[in-house]
């Protein structure tokens, strides 16, 4: 492909060399440069790729693409655009054909529910008979094909490289996750989604590495509304109006109240033995009885999205309600069979807003006791150890103070730290560094009535030390105890 095909979509300047020579791969990270390549300079807070041009050079790069003022020695196209990484998106989306054109593109933006409204909206198509791929924090999922990515939204060339490989698997739709900061470092520019939807906003992300200010960050969740054709946002939510400041796009709303598209009513929440969830009536454009095995009213406001989403697609309503009731994400207050006398689920909050969320939305189902078990990551603020410590120990009958990902701090300084949270709400709490004996613990000391809440790990399989990872799934290691406590038994 010629260079001057790649950057269709991009005004620039050639300031050296030749726009129209043919150029083998489009490639963004200097360590794989092969003889005949494009290589685009991205600018990181960290590493700039500017900084690698003679590198690439040497490697047999044929062009680059810089936003800076470069001296370039050799024979090399040089092209220069005002932003490489608004470059590579539509230059991405040049070299695999313009993949998104043969999907129906899903965009989810907000601080909370963006992994489970993907797979609610996942689980609703495929029930209606749809072939779906899904882009998020859980990774890439292409049928039975799974992805591990980096990111909840990855560079804009992985983006475009996963769109063609569903168009090639047979997907009709993809549903990604849109972080602020793919928003804000052009990782879904290049092309417009078809659908956008906005669950909810609060402070979060915010700080040196990633937003300056809450307006920086509800700047960059708002994009995502001048970058689609349709907007089905969270009517509820405060932050709506500012969503929608510049916006582009039509708009629907969601929630509970009467002037919303899709409305909830008579919300009932629904518990039995290892069973948590909830029901709820709605009305408008679409109406009947919803049923949801997750728990809590934001499971009532990210089932809402979904089936406003599937409605719009024209999904019969059958498959929307059997879909719904269906759902179970890993991670995302996961049920996890152990017990009839008590229930354990595993969740990925991780900071004092998540955290205070999920232990609210438990406590409304009255159980005897509610019991957490978390730690909190190493190399992080510390002021989320100490919120988090004091949201538990204030909402919680009892914390169980443990290891996460400590990576190169000692874990039992971070567990001092939660210490120092939990005492501020005289919380009964215990501390037990080891996470797995920490889970066995728990369900040692289950009593009937009671909900466990394994919080921090979620989907994650894995434990960080010392910029290592090791294998370890929660998940596994409960179901891996219940068996040995059975066998136990029956001896």
């Amino acid at each position: 492909m010629q260079v001057k095909q790649l950057l269709v979509q991009v005004p620039y300047v050639c300031v050296k060399g030749n726009d129209e020579i043919e150029v083998k791969h489009l490639v963004y990270d200097s360590r794989k440069v092969e003889e005949g390549d494009i290589f685009v300079c991205l600018v990181g807070a960290v590493v700039d790729g500017h900084d690698f041009i003679q590198d690439v050079i040497q490697k047999g790069a044929k062009a680059i693409v810089v936003e800076k003022d470069v001296e370039v020695e050799g024979n090399v196209t040089v092209v220069k655009v005002e932003n490489t990484r608004y470059a590579l998106a539509c230059m991405a989306a040049e070299y695999f054909e313009r993949p998104y054109e043969k999907l129906t593109t899903i965009g989810i933006t907000g601080t909370k529910g963006k992994t489970t409204t993907s797979y609610m909206i996942q689980k609703i198509l495929e029930r209606a008979g749809k072939k779906v791929g899904v882009i998020g924090t859980i990774g890439v999922v292409i049928g039975e094909e799974h992805y591990k990515t980096s990111n909840t939204t990855p560079e804009s060339y992985d983006v475009q490289y996963y769109f063609k490989k569903m168009v090639e698997a047979g997907c009709e739709y993809v549903v990604m996750e849109v972080s602020s900061q793919g928003l804000k470092y052009n990782r879904v520019a290049g092309f417009t989604f078809d659908y956008g939807i906005f669950t909810n906003l609060t402070p979060d992300h915010i700080g040196p590495a990633e937003h300056d200010s809450l307006e920086d960050y509800i700047h960059a969740k708002s994009l995502l509304f001048s970058r689609c054709k349709k907007g089905i946002l969270n009517g509820d939510d405060p932050h709506t109006k500012e969503m929608l400041a510049n916006h582009t796009c039509e708009v629907e709303t969601f929630g509970f109240q009467e002037k919303d598209d899709y409305r909830a009513s008579n919300m009932q929440l629904l518990s039995a033995s290892g069973f948590l969830g909830v029901s709820f009536h709605v009305a408008g454009k679409m109406e009947g009885e919803v049923k949801v095995n997750i728990p809590g009213r934001f499971s009532v406001y990210n089932a809402l999205s979904a089936l406003a989403l599937c409605y719009n697609l024209g999904i019969e309503e059958e498959a929307i309600l059997s879909g719904l009731k269906e759902i179970r994400v890993r991670g995302r207050v996961e049920i996890v069979p152990y017990s009839d006398d008590f229930t354990v689920l595993i969740d990925y909050a991780h900071n004092a807003v998540s955290t205070e969320s999920l232990l609210t939305t438990l406590k409304e189902y009255q159980p005897k006791r509610l019991i957490t078990l978390f730690g909190a990551g190493g190399n992080r603020d510390r002021n989320r150890r100490y919120d988090m410590g004091e949201i538990s120990g204030k909402i919680a009958d009892f914390s169980i103070i443990t290891s996460d990902n400590p990576r190169f701090e000692k874990p039992e300084a971070i567990i001092e730290d939660i210490k120092v949270g939990v005492e501020r709400s005289n919380g009964k709490y215990i501390a037990i560094t080891d996470r797995r004996e920490a889970i066995h613990y728990a369900l040692d000391h289950g009593q009937k009535g009671d909900i466990i809440a394994l919080l921090g790990k979620g989907h994650e399989e894995y434990v960080e030390i010392e910029g290592k990872r090791y294998h370890f799934s929660e998940a596994e290691e409960i179901e891996r105890y219940r068996k040995e406590k059975e066998e136990k038994k029956s001896l």
